[in-house]
């Protein structure tokens, strides 16, 4: 994941596209989309039902968890990911205009939700191992303490939950 001090960076290339690359300016770039958008550990952020919107979904993550509650680089990076993928749902399948991202933390849990005008249930499939597609869940499953969807009057959440160390 981009940024999450020289995790899975790509190497070998020219040094504009290291800079690139850098905390510092995923840093700048979290912090953009959070002056932007506002901050989704203080209420819902709307975000429009683009597939860009991933990237800033993913940006406000960690911002909040990396940054503000200063959590552990593998939390974050795992989270991240599976905020990408709910977001990913959220764009692909709802046919929504706007999707809302929402983060929480309480004592020894991190909670993300996106929620959506559709009330269609998402499915968790059995993934294979030359699937191109469809392993959103399946991550979400494998690499969340808890998950689930709150259907509401108008639409759903969906949710997912870490555990995490408290200081």
């Amino acid at each position: 994941m981009a940024g999450l001090d020289g995790i899975d960076q790509p190497r070998g290339q020219s040094r504009a596209g290291a800079a690139r690359w850098s905390p510092a300016v995923e840093d700048e770039q979290g912090l953009r989309a959070l002056e932007l958008f506002g901050n989704p550990a203080e209420a819902e952020v709307p975000l429009p039902s683009r597939p860009e919107s991933a990237a800033t979904a993913r940006r406000l993550a960690q911002i909040v968890i990396l940054r503000h509650w200063g959590l552990t680089p593998k939390l974050t990076e795992d989270a991240v990911l599976l905020v990408s993928e709910l977001v990913g749902n959220a764009v692909r399948h709802t046919g929504a205009r706007v999707f809302g991202l929402r983060l929480r933390r309480r004592r020894g849990w991190v909670r993300v939700e996106v929620r959506d005008p559709s009330r269609g249930l998402p499915c968790l499939m059995p993934v294979q191992a030359m699937d191109v597609s469809g392993r959103g869940l399946f991550l979400v499953d494998k690499l969340a303490d808890r998950w689930g969807v709150d259907l509401l009057p108008r639409g759903k959440t969906t949710w997912f939950e870490m555990r995490v160390s408290d200081r």
